[in-house]
């Protein structure tokens, strides 16, 4: 396994773009009509909101690879990137996707990983995430890695109002 901080190339935004889409409709497009899909990855991962995003000071992207292959991403962010005010001292996790082939390698796990070494780093007292309600799977794994519900917000996917668990853990 090998995290990389992802560069504000071309190439590299490309490759998140197309890697982004991918895991999100893996994850997602099943339980969501293609409309409100297609426009949220239209906006969410428009490429140049991606660069803009990928050179943020507060945002951090990262590729994880295994075996030499792309199998994941990761996106953390500190102070006003994050997407809740709610936590000004917290590192947040906004994203961290596997593409399903490599579901169950522990990918996953490795992120999870990172962003907390990451934020023992940057000398943050927790770490905080939103999930979806009906992404079980997720909640699950961040209850094993240590996270506690307390609170939801709001997430709009295309033209759906949807609601995510925040989910904090002390460190």
């Amino acid at each position: 396994m090998n995290i990389k901080k992802i560069n504000n190339s071309d190439e590299d935004i490309k490759k998140l773009q197309t890697i982004a889409k991918q895991t999100f409709t893996e994850t997602f497009g099943s339980q969501n009509t293609a409309e409100d899909l297609a426009k949220f990855l239209n906006e969410e991962y428009d490429f140049n909101k991606l660069k803009s995003e990928v050179a943020d000071p507060e945002s951090f992207y990262y590729f994880c690879y295994f075996n030499d292959e792309l199998a994941g991403y990761l996106k953390l962010n500190i102070g006003s990137a994050q997407t809740e005010s709610d936590y000004p001292e917290a590192l947040e996790i906004q994203r961290i996707y596997v593409l399903q082939k490599y579901q169950g390698q522990k990918i996953g796990l490795s992120m999870m990983q990172h962003a907390i070494a990451v934020a023992k780093k940057i000398k943050k007292s927790q770490v905080w995430l939103g999930v979806w309600e009906k992404n079980l799977k997720a909640q699950a794994f961040y209850r094993k890695s240590g996270f506690e519900k307390v609170g939801s917000h709001d997430f709009i996917l295309g033209d759906d109002i949807q609601t995510d668990y925040i989910l904090v853990k002390e460190l």
